[in-house]
């Protein structure tokens, strides 16, 4: 399974999938704007398991956060 790679040669240190200039940011837009797996995978070669790497990679920064509310 491909893993989530950060390299400051590569799209200025941003998140890629390895072995990939394809970003963690970019396949989360993508998802977030209706893209199916399949759209994704063939636009730009990857491979299903590319994109759960990035949602677990997204899973893991949010893991354990605390959300807190502003009452007014």
């Amino acid at each position: 399974m491909k893993k989530i790679v950060i390299d400051g040669n590569v799209r200025h240190g941003r998140p890629v999938i390895e072995g990939t200039r394809v970003s963690v940011e970019e396949v989360l837009g993508m998802l977030e704007s209706g893209m199916t797996y399949d759209e994704i995978q063939k636009e730009h070669g990857l491979k299903k398991e590319d994109i759960l790497a990035v949602i677990r990679y997204m899973a893991s920064l949010v893991k354990g956060e605390e959300v807190s509310k502003f009452v007014r």
